[in-house]
């Protein structure tokens, strides 16, 4: 599987580690920064870069996932989810990371490089990569109106204020 990962400044180190554990165990890790280390850097640019990379490998029918961290994993969450079709889901254990394919077909998780240890978040993301989607008819439901709001604004039959 194809997995692109972005960070900041926080979460460089951790990367760099990931990335190592998710190549030897034979996936393809596409790095989308930063390179180097600058405390005053900019993580939008990068998350964004990595959650439309996982968008159009999709739709070229690669299996792909992205995994954004910072310090938190809040802000680089918020910013994958700005590209559309990107469902990243903040994960902070097992159970969300699960969580985050079961109910939502998340294609990109957000860890926070600050709050976990890196033999941690290899777990989460492990996890998150060999959970299925099973494809339940109310979380594809669901998870089509998320699509039909981002595409049009609203949701047929739903009351958006």
């Amino acid at each position: 599987m194809r997995i692109h990962i972005a960070t900041d400044h926080a979460g460089l180190e951790f990367s760099e580690d990931l990335q190592t554990h998710l190549a030897g165990n034979g996936h393809e890790v596409i790095d989308h920064g930063p390179t180097s280390y600058d405390p005053l850097d900019d993580y939008p640019s990068f998350c964004i870069n990595a959650a439309q990379a996982v968008i159009e490998d999709q739709a070229q029918g690669i299996e792909a996932l992205g995994v954004v961290f910072g310090g938190s994993g809040n802000g680089e969450q918020i910013a994958a989810n700005k590209v559309r079709g990107a469902r990243a889901a903040l994960v902070w254990n097992v159970s969300t990371a699960e969580l985050a394919r079961q109910h939502n077909n998340a294609n990109v998780i957000a860890i926070g490089a600050r709050q976990h240890s890196v033999d941690d978040a290899k777990l989460f993301i492990d996890t998150f990569i060999n959970t299925p989607f099973p494809g339940e008819e109310r979380h594809a439901r669901r998870i089509a109106q998320l699509a039909e709001y981002e595409t049009t604004g609203s949701i047929a039959g739903h009351q958006i204020d």
